[in-house]
């Protein structure tokens, strides 16, 4: 019974650290781009906007999903390579996207809030999970 008490406060304590990380990559992706993210989506059904933070979170959510993978029999080591590779790789996302931004025409943050669809929406999503796949590799 203990082993499932404790396993329980483990996954509470893991799953706290993975929504904040979420939350910070909300909050990013929010900075990233023009207007209120929270309104483009939910009240403008701006689809754009709703597949690069889709992208983002599936992405923090893989590497937040590996680091407790690879380092759970370890509490301590777990949850700071979970903190830490999270950070890493929300720091990573927005160089990324910053060097798409400087490296293509146009203001990619407001491309990617346009109600139009366009196809620098799949390239970003696609450079989040990216990022995100090779520090998920990097920690196994």
């Amino acid at each position: 019974m203990n082993d499932i008490v404790n396993g329980l406060g483990a996954a509470a304590v893991f799953g706290a650290v993975g929504v904040v990380l979420l939350l910070l990559g909300v909050g990013l992706v929010d900075l990233l781009t023009p207007g209120k993210l929270s309104r483009q989506i939910w009240v403008d059904r701006n689809r754009n906007a709703a597949v690069v933070l889709s992208s983002a979170l599936l992405g923090i959510g893989g590497i937040v999903f590996t680091a407790i993978m690879f380092t759970y029999d370890d509490f301590g080591k777990g949850l700071a390579t979970t903190a830490l590779f999270g950070l890493l790789g929300l720091v990573l996302m927005a160089v990324a996207f910053w060097l798409l931004d400087v490296l293509t025409p146009g203001k990619l943050g407001a491309i990617l809030v346009d109600p139009e669809p366009h196809p620098a929406v799949w390239v970003t999503a696609s450079m989040n999970l990216s990022v995100a796949a090779i520090i998920a590799a990097s920690i196994a």
